[in-house]
C-alpha cells in the first residue's frame, strides 16, 4: 500500500516525519538534503518535524551548548520557511513518550540487528566497538521510536539513512508479530534522488565529521571565502573542463535552473574559463538564494521566547498523536492506561 493510500484509508492526509540533531550550525548539506525537502512536504502532508536533542546527547554533553544549538536549529528551520501553524514543530525531549516507546521496542529488538547498524560497524572497524556508549549502540531504536510514535507514513531520508528506515520497519513488524498486527504503522522511506549526497568542499559527502561543510547562512563575505576553498583538479585556465566531475558544478545544480546549468557547462567545455570563475558564479547563486533566509534568521535567532513558544505549541500537537500511539502500544503489552492519558 502506498503512503498516499495509507493516509486515505485512515481518513487523514499522509503524515511526514523528519528530525535534525541539535549539534552545531546547519550546513548546505542539511538544508538541501533534509530541511528544504521537509519544508516542501508541508504543502501536501501532515508534517511532524522535531529537533533531535535526545540523539544529540551522544555527542553534545554540555548543557549550554545543547540549549544554544537547539535554538539555532529552530531559527534556521523557521527562517527557511517552516510554517508552525501547519506543522507540528517541536523539541524531541518535550514529548517524553518517545523514551517509553524506545524501551518497549528495545525488548523486541535483537542485538544482531543493532550490530549491523552503520555507525556501530564503523566504530567496530576502528577498534572502538567496546568503548562506544549504549546511546550510540541503541541509536537506531530511538530513531525507530521517533518515527513510529507519530504513525508516520513517509520519512524523507538520504541514501545513507535508508538503513534506519529498514531497521524501523523490522522493529515495527517484530512488535506487531508479537503483540498484534496493525499496532504500529509501517513507514516508507522517501528518497529524493537529486539530493541523495551533497558534496562538500573536498568532494566527499558534506559532513561535520570531515570538516568540509559550508554553513547555510554565512554572511556574504564569509560564504565567498568558504566557497573559494572547494577542491578542484589542476587544469589550467585555457583547458576545457568536465562539469560532470566538478565539485563546484555539483553544488551549482541545486541553486540554478536547467538553462543556467547548460550555459555554465558550455563555458566549462569551451576552455578559457577557470575554476575561480566557476566559484564566483556559484557564490552569486548561493548568496542570492540565501539572502532572504539570512534576514529572517537574524530576526529570529535571539528571540528565545518566541522560539520556545513555537516549540512548546508544536510539542502539544505532537503529544496528542504520541498519546494515541503509546496507549495503543501499552494496551497490547498488557499495561494499564496512564491516568493522565489524553491530556497531552
Amino acid at each position: 500500500m502506498s503512503e498516499q493510500a495509507q493516509g486515505e484509508v485512515s481518513g487523514r492526509r499522509p503524515r511526514s516525519l523528519s528530525g535534525i540533531k541539535s549539534t552545531g550550525v546547519p550546513h548546505l548539506g542539511n538544508y538541501l538534503g533534509m530541511m528544504r525537502p521537509a519544508i516542501e512536504l508541508q504543502e501536501s502532508y501532515d508534517a511532524y518535524y522535531f529537533i533531535a536533542d535526545y540523539h544529540a546527547l551522544t555527542t553534545t554533553q554540555d548543557a549550554a551548548q545543547m540549549r544554544a544549538s537547539t535554538y539555532e536549529v529552530a531559527a534556521y528551520f523557521l527562517a527557511f520557511g517552516l510554517d508552525p501553524t501547519r506543522t507540528a514543530f517541536f523539541r524531541q525531549t518535550d514529548v517524553p513518550q518517545v523514551a517509553e516507546l524506545t524501551w518497549i521496542l528495545s525488548c523486541v529488538t535483537s542485538m544482531g540487528l543493532l550490530e549491523r547498524a552503520h555507525a556501530y560497524k564503523a566504530a567496530k572497524d576502528r577498534g572502538e566497538g567496546g568503548s562506544v556508549s549504549h546511546g550510540l549502540f541503541a541509536y537506531p531504536v530511538l530513531m525507530a521510536a521517533d518515527i513510529l510514535l507519530y504513525d508516520s507514513d513517509v520519512v524523507p531520508v538520504g541514501k545513507d539513512q535508508v538503513q534506519h528506515l529498514e531497521m524501523t520497519r523490522d522493529m515495527a513488524q517484530r512488535f506487531n508479530h508479537v503483540f498484534g498486527e496493525g499496532t504500529l504503522r509501517l513507514p516508507q522511506a522517501m528518497v529524493r534522488e537529486e539530493v541523495m549526497t551533497i558534496t562538500g568542499l573536498d568532494g566527499r559527502k558534506m559532513s561535520k565529521s570531515y570538516d568540509n561543510t559550508i554553513e547555510a547562512l554565512l554572511p556574504s563575505k564569509q560564504l565567498k571565502k568558504r566557497l573559494m576553498q572547494i577542491v578542484t583538479d589542476s587544469k589550467g585556465l585555457e583547458e576545457p573542463k568536465d562539469p560532470e566531475t566538478c565539485n563546484i558544478f555539483a553544488l551549482y545544480r541545486y541553486f540554478s535552473t536547467p538553462e543556467e546549468q547548460a550555459q555554465l557547462a558550455e563555458k566549462y567545455r569551451a576552455g578559457n574559463f577557470g575554476y575561480g570563475h566557476a566559484k564566483l558564479e556559484l557564490f552569486e547563486k548561493v548568496d542570492a538564494h540565501m539572502a532572504p533566509f539570512r534576514a529572517r534568521y537574524e530576526a529570529l535567532k535571539d528571540d528565545h521566547d518566541t522560539l520556545e513558544d513555537i516549540l512548546r505549541d508544536g510539542a502539544k500537537k505532537a503529544a496528542v498523536v504520541a498519546d494515541e500511539v503509546i496507549e495503543r502500544v501499552r494496551s497490547r503489552c498488557g499495561y494499564p492506561a496512564r491516568p493522565w492519558a489524553g491530556r497531552g
